[in-house]
């Protein structure tokens, strides 16, 4: 209510004055609307950013309680694409090859990477991370792997797989120019026998904890594998997990450094690989029988290719002696032995191997380079 004019005042000053009250207090009253509107948008800002970090946050946990395959699915999309590696495929004979690339050829040699046994073509992302961006690096899915053609009548022998990457290299052209060959446990023996098969392809050679050598000492896995035979393979085998604990015991044989991994991407890891179990024993059956076991000691003396040897010195899956019994069948290799790591030296040692690596294709260059000089 408005005040009493005063009494000195004319009729007309009087309804001034009270008019420009009015007009006063109108004013002080939308003033006091606005700011308490602009305090409620404010309230409403907010609730709608608060609303809009919550969402992904609550699909984040969803995920991770109720889906965590999917997740680590997410989680390998991501780290290809910010690392710029491309998903291809490569058809062969109706026999898809699934590999991811980096780069184009150009003066350094290609870079073919070979994943171990039930792994895939990301296994090397940890690694790919401390390459050079324009090293031209491909990595593919073992045969029956992950994105690669699976058949229950092919091959997947060691021989049959050496088969089978020779089939990829020609499709895309890769040997064009020597490359340089990578491979680790399984890979590794593939790559050695593809060396000793295929020496025109290459250009250098780096095997990284490779089985198929008759070794000097056990590791604890081929302990193990004594119990499993023994009982006839009504015990599973270390490297095919089907429950969480199976898998922290797997990563536990694989791993000198324990990673702390929680329980739902236990779970996740197990569910992504619970479906291809059985073509996982089907192929470890395979490359331990007579014909496949001992591949690669078997075709050390036609290796003329330049070799590294990378070995983990707690590998208790494939034993360190392994890397003195190449030593000895090729004194020329150069031979990397890292502390403190497993079988696992991609995912322990990522920047020490990709640096180890990236030196000895330098340093081969280099080699070849001073002998091309001479002779001319």
């Amino acid at each position: 209510m408005l005040p009493d004019p005063p009494p000195s005042l004319t009729l007309i000053q009087s309804d001034l004055y009270i008019w420009c009250l009015y007009q006063d207090n109108k004013g002080y009253t939308t003033s006091d609307k606005n700011r308490a509107a602009m305090d409620q948008d404010m309230v409403n800002m907010f609730a709608i950013a608060a609303g809009t970090l919550a969402i992904p946050l609550l699909l984040f946990m969803a995920s991770f309680m109720l889906w965590p395959s999917s997740l680590i699915k997410v989680y390998y999309w991501y780290w290809r694409r910010t690392l710029g590696l491309q998903v291809c495929y490569a058809e062969c004979g109706g026999y898809r090859f699934c590999y991811s690339y980096r780069g184009k050829p150009g003066l350094r040699p290609s870079v073919l990477m070979l994943h171990d046994f039930s792994a895939h073509k990301d296994t090397w992302l940890p690694m790919v991370k401390y390459l050079p961006k324009h090293l031209h690096l491909l990595c593919v899915d073992m045969p029956g792997h992950e994105g690669t053609t699976r058949t229950n009548t092919d091959d997947y022998s060691i021989q049959g797989q050496v088969k089978r990457i020779e089939q990829f290299v020609e499709a895309i052209r890769l040997n064009r120019k020597p490359f340089h060959l990578v491979g680790t446990s399984m890979g590794g023996t593939v790559a050695g026998v593809y060396a000793a098969c295929h020496p025109s392809d290459l250009c250098g050679l780096t095997l990284i904890c490779p089985a198929g050598l008759k070794n000097q000492n056990e590791s604890k896995f081929d302990s193990q594998m004594h119990e499993v035979e023994h009982s006839q393979y009504t015990l599973n085998i270390p490297l095919i997990p089907s429950t969480p604990e199976e898998m922290e015991e797997m990563l536990k044989l694989c791993s000198h450094v324990r990673f702390r991994v929680p329980q739902q991407i236990l779970q996740g890891l197990v569910d992504v690989r619970i479906p291809h179990n059985d073509f996982y024993h089907e192929v470890f059956m395979e490359i331990m029988s007579e014909n496949s076991k001992y591949a690669l000691h078997e075709h050390i003396q036609q290796i003329t290719t330049p070799l590294q040897v990378i070995w983990g010195k707690h590998d208790q899956v494939v034993d360190v002696s392994g890397a003195e019994v190449l030593a000895e069948a090729l004194p020329g290799c150069r031979v990397d032995l890292l502390e403190n790591c497993g079988h696992s030296v991609v995912m322990e040692r990522p920047r020490q191997t990709a640096k180890l690596i990236l030196d000895f294709i330098i340093s081969q260059q280099s080699t070849e380079s001073a002998s091309t000089k001479k002779k001319s």
